[in-house]
């Protein structure tokens, strides 16, 4: 079974370009776009292009495997779903989603008939949901909901640029699907480039041709990156205070009971004091039964 690797990213986060440093020799490309390589000499590697049909790629994988081919790239990989559906945009029902995703799914589950030394490639277009999470881009919902793709995959690189610097991002930051095995990559972030990508990953699983820990020693120093993995953003913990006295900052030993301020008597106080004099409310004047005349002014 070859060992099957997704990267992904946004358009010009430089996942093409990442194929640079590839040896021609033992590289194949599936381009379902047909469209040029992004840097010098791309046209030297053999290629696949603007096919999109899962029957047809798979064949062309197990050849190029067969042929000597260590590397396979399957380059722009949501095209293979994005192509297809817009041949049939205008056809309705659900059928056409079926296929969709049976045929995407097959171009992945060929790596189980392919060589064990064989790395392939999915390089991809992400997204980011509505829960802030940044994933592989998808159309549709039956792949999403009915499979988690990154969960076919042990890893998953993201790129990123900063300053003008490409980069791939081999650790979750909390807010991706990135992953890769304990231990494989030391830094948060390395350079783009997937020759060194590949050289690592044979090192690490120990294929025949693998790389020496001393030569992958140098080489991890001149690709490690320089972008450090996030902090995690820290909820407000509400604790509690230990006891009365660490609330009211009362220092150690002393009694914690609050005592009241003393207020000053003076010596001939009475102990016990008078009850207060009141003067009774005077009577109210009697209210007449009669009632009031109203008087009259003299003319002058």
């Amino acid at each position: 079974m070859a060992e099957k690797i997704l990267i992904m990213g946004e358009s010009g986060t430089g996942k093409s370009t990442s194929i640079r440093n590839c040896d021609p020799a033992i590289t194949a490309i599936i381009n379902p776009v047909g469209k040029p390589l992004p840097f010098k000499g791309s046209k030297k590697f053999e290629a696949l292009n603007s096919v999109t049909d899962a029957d047809k790629i798979c064949d062309y994988m197990k050849a190029q495997a067969n042929a000597g081919k260590k590397i396979i790239i399957v380059d722009d990989f949501q095209y293979i779903l994005a192509i297809p559906y817009m041949d049939r945009i205008k056809e309705n029902g659900w059928d056409k989603w079926n296929d969709f995703g049976e045929n995407y799914f097959k171009i992945i589950d060929i790596c189980k008939e392919l060589p064990d030394d064989v790395c392939v490639y999915y390089l991809s277009h992400c997204e980011t949901l509505e829960n802030g999470v940044t994933t592989i881009k998808l159309i549709g919902k039956l792949l999403r909901e009915k499979i988690t793709v990154e969960g076919l995959f042990t890893i998953v690189l993201k790129t990123g640029v900063s300053e003008g610097n490409y980069y791939f991002f081999t650790q979750n930051s909390g807010k991706d699907t990135v992953k890769s095995p304990l231990g494989m990559f030391d830094t948060f972030s390395i350079d783009n480039d997937l020759a060194y990508v590949d050289s690592k990953i044979r090192n690490y699983y120990e294929f025949d041709d693998a790389k020496t820990d001393a030569e992958m020693t140098k080489l991890d120093q001149e690709k490690a990156g320089d972008i450090e993995k996030p902090e995690p953003r820290r909820r407000r913990s509400h604790k509690p205070a230990e006891s009365n006295a660490d609330f009211l900052n009362v220092p150690e030993g002393t009694d914690t009971l609050l005592e009241l301020p003393k207020v000053f008597i003076p010596d001939d106080t009475p102990e016990v004091m008078p009850e207060p004099v009141t003067t009774p409310a005077a009577d109210p004047e009697p209210v007449s039964d009669q009632p009031k005349r109203r008087t009259r002014k003299a003319r002058a």
